[in-house]
């Protein structure tokens, strides 16, 4: 989840150049459009414009860019030179790549596919500002705006208008023309489905919807994002089949609420936006969300937690005391980060960074996820690994993850699949070093996700 509040985007004054670039085709019979812009009179222009719109229908799709041209021209330098097709396709444009590494297993409708037992790598097609997860799909959301995905497909959550997974490449997820996105969750999404938010603060969401998490009003499910009825968004979160979204200050939920985890103050569903009881949005700077469980980290480093506590999930000393509204949860410092996890009933733990750089933690942890204890733990306790700086954290459903501010990835908790990265199949109660170079980091149910910010720039062949 990125700080602040989403950006306002910004065009560049001189675009000519750019707009050309983009559109080579256009200037097949238009390309003397924008010269006459640039040299001629208005009445120019316009006769040219009629002329070429009745020649060629081909230029009717890139008639807006031109005229966008005309109008940004104004602007500019006017030793501006507009290079033909002919030029464009001789000069070789720079790819950009970052890479992001993953390992685990991808689940949906009780399958489980793609299984990795040590980290494999995906390529993205620019730099990459977040990473998050579902138990279904991983995605990457560039600086630039678009966001890719990879993983299941099969319920619509790629957002990429199919249902084909897709494990080795990753697609674009399909969002309406001049939609930019700003964030994402990184803990985490629901099952099957994919949340984000754009520059302009508004949500959006795809794939099952199978418990209204969407807000919508309905059970259908999406290939395609969709706008969802909130505004002024600065935070989402969701799992299972329910979501949170802190929206113009208040902290609202949708979807099941199977132990309380809408914190709406009763256990009634809702598929419309209802508000959880006592949060003041404003202050909430991060949402958290797992199988039957949600939480909310505030400005002044306080945290809350509400729904299940079967195993002490709510790290309120408390032991099979599910709420309905936010727990103060009592730590010894003020938290920075925090990591939620879990995916059936009876596990389930939540991971915190404190201000003053130690970990803590709570909940279930008959893997080893919370402490090397196998059993239950209801307040939090301070967990022992290698002396370093952390950085970022994630949990899934049994395993545990630790960033180092040096890039090291380590991980602990339960491998039956893969979760842990290091080869093998057991559980693994001490950290263990799985990657290095890694910064972002989110994990859902058997599956991780870690961004690897090592850039490479190569030539267009």
């Amino acid at each position: 989840m990125r700080s602040g509040s989403p950006p306002a985007y910004s065009v560049p004054p001189c675009t000519v150049s750019l707009l050309v670039r983009a559109s080579p085709h256009i200037w097949e019979n238009a390309g003397r459009v924008v010269l006459l812009s640039l040299l001629s009179s208005y009445e120019a222009t316009r006769e040219a414009l009629r002329l070429v719109i009745a020649k060629s229908r081909r230029v009717r799709l890139g008639l807006c860019a031109i005229v966008a041209a005309m109008a940004l021209t104004a602007g500019c330098s006017q030793d501006v030179r507009v290079r033909d097709s002919a030029d464009v396709n001789k000069v070789p444009v720079p790819v950009h790549t970052t890479t992001v590494e993953h390992w685990g297993t991808f689940f949906g409708d009780t399958k489980v596919l793609d299984q990795a037992m040590s980290p494999v790598t995906m390529t993205l097609p620019g730099t990459v500002a977040e990473v998050g997860s579902s138990n279904s799909t991983e995605y990457a959301l560039l600086t630039d705006g678009r966001l890719y995905a990879w993983g299941l497909g099969t319920e619509g959550e790629l957002g990429d208008g199919g249902h084909s997974n897709s494990f080795s490449t990753p697609v674009q997820v399909e969002f309406p023309r001049g939609v930019k996105i700003w964030s994402i969750p990184t803990d985490a999404m629901p099952f099957d489905t994919g949340l984000a938010i754009d520059t302009s603060g508004r949500v959006w969401g795809w794939g099952d919807n199978y418990g209204d998490e969407l807000c919508l009003g309905n059970r259908r499910s999406y290939a395609k994002p969709v706008q969802l009825p909130l505004t002024h968004v600065t935070s989402a979160a969701g799992a299972n089949n329910h979501a949170l979204y802190d929206a113009g200050g208040v902290v609202y939920a949708c979807g099941w609420n199977a132990d309380g985890d809408l914190g709406t103050g009763s256990w009634r569903n809702t598929d419309k936006p209802a508000p959880v009881v006592g949060l003041d949005g404003s202050k909430v700077v991060a949402l958290v969300a797992s199988f039957a469980n949600s939480g909310a980290l505030m400005s002044n480093g306080q945290y809350f937690d509400w729904g299940y506590d079967g195993a002490g999930q709510l790290g309120d000393g408390s032991l099979g005391k599910q709420s309905d509204v936010p727990v103060l949860v009592h730590l010894p410092a003020k938290v920075r980060q925090v990591a939620q996890g879990g995916s059936l009933w009876d596990n389930g733990q939540t991971l915190v960074l404190l201000s003053d750089g130690s970990l803590w933690a709570w909940g279930d942890s008959h893997a080893c996820q919370v402490a090397v204890a196998r059993q239950s733990v209801p307040s939090p306790v301070r967990l022992d690994g290698p002396d370093a700086t952390y950085v970022g954290l994630a949990t899934g459903s049994a395993t545990s993850y630790a960033v180092t501010s040096t890039g090291a990835v380590y991980a602990w908790g339960v491998s039956h699949v893969g979760q842990v990265g290091n080869g093998l199949g057991s559980t693994v109660c001490t950290p263990v070093k799985v990657t290095s170079g890694g910064t972002l980091i989110s994990s859902t149910a058997n599956n991780v996700v870690v961004s690897i910010p090592g850039a490479k720039t190569t030539p267009a062949p």
